[in-house]
């Protein structure tokens, strides 16, 4: 058993130390104490926001001090943080990385968001990652994304092949498409058969309203959690156990005929 947790905070664009207290106030009023391993989403770039154009000043080089941030709560709390993203400075350039920091507080894995949205401007000011995100928490294999990598079905399939159980969803998704999110994430978490955590932000930046409806997906699409579109915060324990279960019963995965599939590597 997992159990995860979702903050639904809103972001203050280019004030580092506002969201910090943001996520200390919000990890005081919500964390309680489990003997279940626990893994908290944070929304995507919850440091700074969408202050992409002042990263040559603001970015956080290599994310050393979100994970010095989160890795002091996690010791305090003991839990895992999976995600969200930071704005970090990563060589030449800054990405958009999510960091996965275990309760002893340290990092364990990091992932750059791989499909910049060119509606936000990312492709502009952002490196593309290159990679996957793939992790254990104990021995539970589980993966995170970013936001708009959850359009691109055969990047989330790649996940499952990976042995992916859960995969961590960290978001800053407008509430005009909203229903998108919804049923993107209801569709990854079928055709993987897949738990999906997925977190959002809320309130407004840059005239853009962000939609929450952070959710808890099982591997037959039901949803366990949907959330609202103000600031909340929730915990609820997942079996992913079920999942091996149900990809035995389906048997999608040894049905796939990849050789049919070449036509998508172009």
């Amino acid at each position: 058993m997992l159990r995860v947790g979702l903050a639904q905070i809103d972001v203050t664009v280019g004030i580092r130390e506002l969201n910090y207290k943001k996520v200390s106030e919000w990890m005081e009023r919500y964390c309680a104490p489990s003997p279940l391993p626990t893994a908290i989403v944070l929304p995507e770039i919850w440091d700074v926001g969408y202050a992409l154009e002042e990263g040559e000043n603001i970015a956080d080089p290599s994310g050393i001090e979100a994970q010095g941030f989160l890795g002091t709560l996690a010791r305090q709390y003991g839990v895992w943080f999976v995600g969200g993203s930071v704005l970090a400075r990563s060589g030449s350039g800054n990405v958009n990385r999510a960091q996965v920091i275990n309760p002893s507080g340290k990092l364990v894995a990091e992932y750059d968001k791989v499909h910049l949205i060119p509606l936000m401007d990312e492709d502009k000011y952002l490196k593309p990652g290159q990679k996957l995100g793939v992790f254990q928490i104990d021995d539970i294999q589980a993966g995170c994304v970013i936001c708009y990598d959850i359009r691109f079905c055969e990047w989330l399939r790649l996940y499952a092949l990976a042995g992916a159980k859960v995969l961590f969803v960290s978001a800053e998704w407008p509430q005009i498409r909203i229903e998108h999110w919804k049923t993107l994430l209801k569709a990854r978490a079928i055709e993987n058969m897949i738990y999906i955590v997925a977190c959002n932000r809320v309130g407004t930046s840059k005239d853009t309203l962000f939609g929450g409806a952070s959710m808890v997906i099982d591997p037959w699409g039901e949803v366990l959690y949907e959330g609202g579109s103000g600031e909340e915060g929730v915990f609820l324990e997942i079996d992913p156990e079920k999942v091996q279960a149900i990809r035995d019963h389906l048997q999608v995965f040894r049905m796939r005929c990849p050789k049919l599939y070449s036509g998508l590597v172009k």
